[in-house]
């Protein structure tokens, strides 16, 4: 039987998503990355907009949101995501800027886009971005079957010292990382602490009754349903006492689950 290359795992993966609703979207660079996001922002806030007789941010109100985006830490971040923006327009107006919907997942735009290629220390090319209304907030880095999924989590750290965290780039917004090899796939939290970043501290997903769900198919199934993803983004990501961003493992989030 031939080994599934990591273009048929790719493809298959955008595929399902596809099936679950989420948009495809071709994105090539960070230029159409970044309008990308100031579309899909304008479609999350349509009825702010509205409210002040406009259905698009200015390309100098856009850069304002840009920079609120793109100062301060990890932890400072995700709180941006999270909180509300007061945006003061060209006219003196105010718009309150909603990043992401937290509390109703099916009012958020969900796109897939693969191949996109970021220009930082070195030139890269991402696997499969998840895009929560135009802003990536899962990277998926695959590797074909056969090949350890260790690999999977190296490249990962690759593109944290090379691309990632380049200047100006969307892709400083990234929750969570998920790896595969098809057999094998796993999640984590992107932080920046060096001693939290070891293979250790990958999961496998699994069901109510901690049983693991480790191929591609069955994990994307059920790990990226959109509820379920926002739910693992707002309410099962928790900060230590140092700030540092951590996920919790499935057993973890059954129980709270259970008791509420």
């Amino acid at each position: 039987m031939a080994v599934q290359s990591e273009a048929a795992l790719e493809n298959a993966l955008i595929h399902a998503l596809e099936q679950m609703s989420y948009e495809y979207v071709k994105i090539e660079e960070e230029s159409n990355l970044r309008d990308n996001f100031k579309c899909q922002l304008e479609k999350h806030n349509r009825k702010q907009l509205a409210e002040i007789g406009r259905e698009h941010f200015t390309e100098s109100e856009f850069e304002k949101i840009l920079l609120h985006l793109e100062g301060g830490s990890r932890f400072e971040k995700s709180k941006k995501l999270r909180d509300l923006y007061p945006l003061e327009t060209e006219n003196g107006e105010r718009v309150w800027v909603e990043f992401l919907n937290k509390k109703q997942w099916c009012q958020n735009e969900f796109q897939v886009s693969n191949q996109i290629t970021i220009e930082g220390r070195k030139k890269c090319r991402y696997d499969v971005t998840i895009l929560v209304n135009g802003l990536p907030l899962v990277h998926v880095e695959l590797k074909k079957r056969g090949v350890a999924i260790r690999e999977a989590f190296n490249q990962v750290h690759r593109y944290s010292k090379e691309s990632f965290n380049s200047d100006n780039s969307l892709f400083k917004y990234i929750q969570v990382f998920v790896i595969s090899n098809g057999t094998d796939s796993r999640y984590f939290a992107n932080t920046v602490e060096r001693n939290k970043n070891s293979f250790d501290f990958t999961m496998n997903w699994a069901n109510a009754k901690n049983t693991a769900i480790k191929d591609i198919k069955d994990f994307t199934e059920t790990f990226f349903q959109k509820s379920t993803l926002l739910n693992v983004i707002f309410t099962y990501s928790v900060f230590d006492t140092n700030n540092t961003l951590l996920i919790m493992r499935p057993y973890q989030i059954a129980a709270t689950e259970r008791m509420l």
